[in-house]
């Protein structure tokens, strides 16, 4: 079966194809039949009254009436008073829990990096609340940590339903906090439709205060993205080491499944390391490949964004995707902290992750059953070349399929797009191609490209802090194409 994977890698007129609906966003995995990842961020499925709300805060009860207490024996007086003291203890235990966890964190500072990264030993005072102190903390402690550091996400956005009327549904996810003036990290999924039609992003904190967000700069193909929020004395997250993860290490994942069940902890262990797992956007066609680690802690549509903190109470992973399909449970995705930490510093700093590699190309797949009936090859197809572009330099032509890049074969537009993350901008790449001839009696044959690769920059510069914190109309960078 054919399928029409396109991947722009830096073209300007990539057309997706032209019975793909605007449907959900989701996630599959190449080669399995009858794929079932998806994302974890949440659009509720009805519309109107029924419609799941997007947020749900337990009302605070009010409290309760102290009776007048009848004359009684001095035992009956002794018992009350006991009671109220267990009480008493209990609620000032549960206060320390959430502001006495020790307060300190070490801390690197990696190029002038305004993130919190955990280098255990050493610690730093932190401000606003309290953070990893190199000691394994229990469920309740890291629960308490990850409410002053996990925030709700959404967006209200339109859309044309069956009737032909215009209606609007709300998108819901989660993200966390990484610097304490505001800066927040989540799926590039969680925000897509707001980032590229422009609609407002709400940012929801546990005590039920609620921000308008800023979008500062995404990273599509790793599917991350950073907003800002004008606050200041937040509880900045502190990034572990990824890298050190070892499978059976406990998990804790703190989100708002469903949209409205807010603030939820999920706990489970590290199932499985090095995950490929390539996403999918059926509006588009388009397919990424990332690295993921496995969790069994459960995760649901809503927890999109959302951090996964390990026993020392140091994030380690973004969730992101769930495998869903009748019958299977505990089966969830969590981009690796690691591979995207110093993304996170880029898009603070710039606006966009710097660097990266641009082929100034648009491709698609091109399958066996494709090339056996057309007497092609497998490969990526190139179907535009940007003017000017390395590629175009190159002299890459529209119509040849690109079959291995620096020796590595090539089948599918996905796995280059794959391999090209192991580039940077500036690096000289071999392109094995396959070039068909014009004579459909005669037979195409393979010639040797070498492309020095472009970089990779949006078309506008990240938004500048007064921009962000004073609520100027800024237009927001252009989405980073492959």
């Amino acid at each position: 079966m054919y399928e029409q994977n396109n991947e722009n890698f830096g073209g300007e007129n990539g057309t997706p194809p032209a019975d793909v609906q605007n449907t959900e966003y989701s996630f599959s995995k190449e080669n399995i039949p009858h794929s079932s990842y998806v994302d974890a961020n949440y659009v509720p499925q009805s519309e109107g009254p029924a419609a799941p709300r997007a947020y749900y805060t337990p009302p605070i009860k009010p409290p309760k009436k102290i009776k007048e207490k009848k004359p009684g024996g001095g035992m009956a007086k002794l018992v009350i008073a006991c009671l109220v003291c267990a009480l008493l203890g209990g609620i000032g235990g549960g206060a320390l829990v959430a502001t006495q966890i020790p307060h300190t964190a070490a801390t690197t500072n990696y190029g002038g990096s305004k993130l919190n990264i955990s280098d255990s030993g050493n610690t730093q005072t932190q401000t606003a609340s309290p953070v990893s102190s190199g000691e394994k903390l229990t469920g309740a402690e890291i629960y308490s940590l990850g409410c002053a550091q996990a925030v709700g996400i959404s967006t209200n956005v339109s859309y044309t339903n069956y009737f032909g009327a215009q209606s609007t549904a709300a998108v819901s996810g989660s993200g966390f906090i990484v610097t304490s003036d505001g800066y927040i990290v989540t799926n590039y999924h969680v925000i897509a439709d707001a980032y590229t039609e422009k609609y407002k992003v709400s940012v929801m904190l546990y005590n039920g205060d609620k921000f308008d967000a800023k979008i500062v700069g995404v990273e599509e193909a790793s599917d991350i993205a950073v907003l800002k929020i004008d606050a200041t004395g937040l509880s900045a997250a502190t990034l572990g080491n990824s890298d050190n993860m070892r499978v059976g290490e406990n998990v804790y994942a703190i989100g708002n499944p469903l949209g409205e069940l807010s603030f939820s902890i999920t706990s489970g262990m590290v199932s499985a390391l090095d995950r490929d797992i390539t996403t999918q956007d059926q509006a588009t066609g388009q397919t990424t490949s990332n690295n993921m680690f496995q969790i069994d802690a459960a995760v649901n549509e809503g927890n999109s964004g959302g951090p996964v903190y390990n026993d020392y109470g140091e994030v380690i992973g973004i969730v992101t995707a769930k495998y869903s399909d009748t019958g299977i449970e505990g089966l969830g995705f969590a981009i690796p902290i690691n591979d995207v930490a110093s993304m996170v510093d880029e898009l603070i700093t710039n606006g966009y992750v710097s660097g990266k590699a641009n082929f100034g190309i648009t491709v698609t797949t091109v399958d066996s059953t494709v090339a056996q009936y057309y007497n092609m090859v497998e490969g990526a197809y190139v179907y535009s070349v940007t003017s000017g572009s390395c590629s175009d330099k190159a002299g890459l032509k529209v119509g040849d399929i690109i079959t291995a890049i620096n020796d590595v074969d090539v089948k599918s537009s996905s796995e280059l797009t794959s391999e090209k993350k192991n580039f940077k901008a500036g690096d000289v790449v071999s392109l094995k191609v396959y070039r068909q001839s014009n004579d459909n009696s005669k037979k195409g044959e393979y010639v040797d490209i070498k492309v020095t690769l472009d970089e990779d920059i949006p078309t506008n510069t990240a938004l500048s802090k007064s921009d962000i914190t004073n609520g100027g109309n800024t237009t927001l960078p252009a989405v980073p194409k492959f």
